[in-house]
């Protein structure tokens, strides 16, 4: 019974993750064919939700929308949306637009490819994406995005840049810090003298998106997400691809330098010149900290609670950069099959603490609480126990309030972030760790 329905869903379905991921390719429009109130209460989603990001080139009330009604569902809507796509193309200036179908067409059987077809030879791409919301959360809709363009509008080339790699896995939106994130992974990379191309950094363009089929490697930050795009770049252009963790602080950007060197043919020396000079950066700036965290005993029990992507690395870096105490990480979503569950689990195991956290997989917000208390002895009115804290929780703004009943600081980090304003600021790399770092000892000497 508890499985049988999503209590406060820490994403949207997937039309919205299609929606957010069209809106924040550069100059690029969402057509969406779906019913009226879809496009613009999707986009909010993400809009608000995520930091307050805003709704990028082209969403939120500016969605163009096929609007359709009761008589399109019983006679059908394919007339309507090529009416559509011809106004769009009309009145709304971009270089991509994107066709995007929800639930009730998709159910009513509308061919909105076909239709699409017919606007392929217009001055400017119009590209077409299955998303209906029962495909699944926002990241299928962004799988399913990422995927067209790469197989209908990225440039076959045999020519392949050694020192050009795509990066996948961040879905703008449901990835609060996606634009900081990136932009901290690029100069990195950059420091090792390799080229990125990353669909949502600075800088980017729909004619650069056009010959990401010359990259040599794709790196995808997830176990998960990103990979159906990253196989669509083996299956049509032959890239392959590396799957790697999100890299937050030195443990881990260490790990994921290491980790690409031999793929990437780069130069050891070269790596570790990088990792000594970094490290060096990220320590010097710590040092700062090093009295005031001692003295007062900044040292905390530490709950995370996030999307797959995050889970890991947060657990490890307050574990293994700050040296918190790991107790407990809920991941709000599962791998498709046991095997993937098995495998992420165990990266836990790399863990240099003595105490292992519990890892726990669950997508209810509303139990969080009860997965805390389950790891716990509870009080049970004896005169002397050991009391879960000092706490730290590290989770979404949903989960405030679990935090205050456990008597524990938090800091929103995961969808939705809707008590932080985020414009520049990125968790990935040895900067980001910093950010991160900063944030967290805020929380705990806000109220001093």
């Amino acid at each position: 019974m508890e499985n049988s329905f999503i209590e406060r869903a820490k994403s949207s379905c997937a039309l919205g993750g299609a929606i957010a991921t069209i809106s924040s390719l550069p100059r690029s429009i969402p057509i969406v064919h779906a019913s009226g109130g879809c496009a613009q209460t999707l986009s909010a989603t993400y809009n608000l939700g995520s930091g307050y990001k805003g709704p990028g080139y082209c969403s939120g009330t500016m969605t163009p929308t096929s609007n359709i009604t009761e008589n399109n569902i019983v006679f059908g809507g394919e007339e309507r949306l090529e009416e559509q796509i011809e106004a769009t193309l009309r009145v709304m200036e971009g270089d991509l637009y994107f066709v995007v179908t929800g639930c009730q067409v998709e159910i009513i059987g509308d061919n909105a490819a076909l239709v699409t077809s017919r606007f392929k030879d217009r001055p400017k791409p119009v590209l077409y994406a299955s998303a209906p919301g029962f495909l699944g959360d926002g990241f299928k809709g962004y799988e399913a995005v990422l995927s067209s363009l790469v197989k209908d509008f990225i440039a076959p080339s045999t020519k392949k840049d050694n020192k050009t790699v795509n990066i996948l896995g961040f879905m703008p939106g449901q990835d609060v810090f996606y634009r900081g994130n990136i932009q901290n992974l690029i100069f990195l990379l950059n420091k090792l003298d390799l080229k990125v191309n990353s669909f949502f950094g600075d800088g980017e363009t729909i004619e650069k998106i056009k010959n990401y089929g010359q990259a040599a490697y794709n790196l995808v930050f997830s176990p998960i997400h990103g990979q159906q795009t990253a196989q669509a770049f083996e299956e049509t252009h032959d890239i392959p691809t590396l799957t790697v963790d999100l890299p937050i602080g030195d443990t881990g950007s260490e790990a994921f330098l290491r980790q690409i060197a031999e793929p990437l043919n780069l130069p050891k020396a070269k790596v570790e010149a990088v990792i000594a000079e970094e490290k060096a950066i990220y320590y010097s700036y710590f040092q700062r900290f090093l009295e005031i965290t001692g003295d007062l005993d900044y040292q905390r029990y530490a709950v995370v609670s996030s999307d797959i992507n995050y889970a890991f690395p947060l657990i490890q870096y307050v574990s293994e950069d700050l040296g918190w105490i790991p107790h407990l990480v809920v991941v709000n979503e599962e791998p498709d099959d046991e095997e993937s569950s098995a495998q992420y689990v165990k990266k836990f195991e790399t863990l240099t603490a003595k105490a292992r956290p519990k890892i726990v997989f669950e997508a209810n917000t509303g139990q969080l609480l009860r997965h805390v208390r389950e790891s716990w002895p509870y009080n049970h009115n004896d005169k002397y126990y050991n009391q879960l804290a000092p706490l730290f929780v590290i989770a979404s703004s949903l989960d405030g309030s679990a935090a205050q009943k456990l008597g524990a600081n938090y800091l929103p980090v995961s969808y939705p972030v809707t008590n932080r304003a985020v414009l520049t600021k990125g968790y990935a790399g040895y900067r980001g760790g910093l950010n991160l770092a900063e944030d967290l000892y805020s929380s705990l000497v806000s109220n001093r």
